[in-house]
């Protein structure tokens, strides 16, 4: 089955972090496409995910991930892979919104495990 072209327009959205939303381009089981905008100050949970591999894509803005021991600054057009069981955090440590997409292999809802409290 052939689907339908989908942009934030008309897909699902979701509110998170207070001031952070999301679109669920593709919601599957198997695998999951997000477009995330990101207001300055806006930052996740430090978690991991127990079986989902993710890749983050910035396309505005530039964004801060805490990954293990180590903290990458992306800058828009870069994209950075979380393998499961890996500690990450996404901030957003500059002066304007990051707008990024999050493909996840499955998906990353309800394989999300913080290590902060919420």
């Amino acid at each position: 089955m052939i689907s339908e072209p989908v942009s934030i327009h008309n897909s699902e959205h979701y509110l998170w972090g207070g001031t952070s939303e999301g679109w669920h381009l593709l919601k599957r089981d198997d695998l999951s496409v997000i477009e995330e905008r990101v207001p300055p100050g806006g930052a996740e949970v430090r978690h991991y995910h127990r079986h989902s591999r993710q890749f983050f894509f910035i396309l505005e803005g530039q964004g801060t991930m805490a990954i293990g021991d180590r903290v990458l600054v992306l800058d828009q057009h870069q994209g950075l892979e979380v393998p499961p069981l890996v500690p990450h955090q996404f901030r957003n440590e500059s002066g304007s919104d990051v707008v990024m997409i999050v493909i996840s292999a499955p998906k990353s809802h309800g394989d999300r495990v913080n290590i902060e409290p919420e």
